[in-house]
């Protein structure tokens, strides 16, 4: 895949990523039209040791695939992709491609993709990935949802999660789906359009390390309850979200219904209820729900400072509007709400003391906290926490302050449309 183009004017993100056999990728910089080329200062994240394992960040889908698309070709005995929504963009089909010339090759190559998020892919897509080799599988179709007699659970129960598992020593997980959204620069339709490489915002991992085998295992139950294998039962700890007293460790976890996963609800909250002076929030779709509320808020009665990055323009207008239901009460209370402008944040990032960080596909909404299969990594490193800091730090910059004095006074059908959204926030 190409680089972006280097002289669009604004904020220039550089990334320089480097493949499991030392090649390094090109490195690609992407513009925010939002401000001027003086005011534009390279980020780097660099590549993180936690607890003897190697994390690269990346917060854009170009360079992001790059590696994805080396790691794959780099491969020696397999490659397992799981993923809401797989498109076949030029981003999507790069990766596709290479995966069907490692199945083509004979390696153990897998898809696990949700049929309704994936379904703008079409089905010619996935049957070329088939016929290559590629043992493909649609999560929780229609026709599933009819067969087993219960549409309403299985639709409304998505495979959310994002993994990539290379041989026994490689894992990717995060925000990021397999889709190009460089071209999706803003969602206000009176805004003026942007470069084309200005996409959305988001934070996905590289791991190389001992802990890629819980990766690749949370893979195999995911595979395995899609195929209605059984699959056995998580330890009571795990399940009750807790976490290691250790000063440097990864935890994962897979959050889901039923009492073979963990709830990213107990997670978030048991997180939340230890922190002592600041938690900081990247979220895409931010509306907390019942015990996560609570801890929140009185985190902020402890004196916890609490930060919240969030999409200024939803890709979602009923989240946007559900969120905004809460700003007022949150607000009131003293937490700091910040508006992302011009660009879609897809991130969801929690910091917890600058030594806590929780990462992964799982949004602080009540979808996600509750109902769909999402997977969490929750990582105790300072080091970590400083970079994704940095991150969140870059988001603020450019984001809007919400001000509680422009919540107070709502008209009557914003007010209305707000309640509305709130009402329904379990559907959206």
């Amino acid at each position: 895949m190409t680089a972006q183009p280097m002289d669009a004017p604004g904020d220039v993100i550089n990334h320089s990523v480097e493949s499991g056999n030392g090649v390094p990728a090109p490195a690609v910089r992407v513009a925010d039209a939002h401000s001027s080329p003086a005011q534009a200062t390279p980020f780097v994240p660099p590549e993180v040791e936690v607890a003897g394992h190697k994390m690269r960040i990346f917060v854009e889908s170009p360079p992001l695939f790059e590696s994805m698309v080396r790691d794959i070709l780099a491969a020696k005995e397999r490659i397992w992709l799981e993923t809401y929504i797989f498109f076949p963009d030029a981003g999507g089909q790069a990766v596709a491609e290479a995966l069907k010339k490692r199945a083509a090759e004979g390696l153990d190559v897998r898809v696990l993709y949700d049929a309704l998020g994936s379904q703008a892919a079409g089905t010619r897509f996935f049957h070329d990935m088939q016929h290559a080799g590629i043992k493909v599988h649609a999560y929780h179709g229609l026709w599933e949802a009819f067969r087993r007699l219960s549409p309403l659970t299985v639709l409304n129960r998505r495979d959310h999660r994002k993994l990539l598992v290379i041989d026994q020593q490689v894992a990717y997980f995060g925000g990021m789906n397999i889709i190009d959204r460089q071209s999706v620069g803003h969602v206000h339709a009176t805004a003026p359009p942007l470069t084309p490489s200005a996409g959305w915002r988001d934070v996905h991992i590289r791991m190389e390390g001992p802990q890629q085998s819980d990766v690749s295992e949370s893979f195999d139950r995911s595979w395995r309850r899609a195929q209605g294998l059984p699959i056995t039962r998580r330890p009571r700890a795990y399940r009750r979200g807790q976490l290691p007293i250790s000063d440097e460790s990864i935890r994962f976890f897979d959050s889901g219904p039923g009492r073979k996963h963990s709830r990213a609800a107990r997670v978030f909250t048991r997180l939340i209820n230890r922190s002592h002076h600041r938690i900081t929030m990247s979220m895409a779709y931010f509306i907390p729900v019942g015990r996560v509320l609570r801890s929140l808020l009185a985190a902020r009665r402890r004196g916890v400072r609490i930060r919240v990055i969030t999409p200024g323009h939803s890709d979602v207008l009923m989240a946007q509007y559900a969120s905004t239901h809460l700003y007022t009460r949150l607000l009131k209370r003293g937490v700091r709400i910040y508006l992302r402008e011009r660009r879609m944040l897809h991130a969801k990032v929690i910091v917890v003391d600058s030594q806590w960080t929780v990462v992964g596909s799982c949004n602080m909404d009540p979808r996600s906290l509750w109902i769909n299969l999402e997977f969490m990594a929750v990582i105790r490193s300072a080091a970590l926490a400083r970079e994704m800091e940095k991150i969140c730090a870059y988001e603020m910059q450019r984001s809007r302050p919400a001000q509680r004095t422009d919540y107070l006074h709502p008209g009557t059908w914003t007010r209305m449309r707000n309640a509305v959204a709130w009402n329904i926030r379990w559907w959206l």
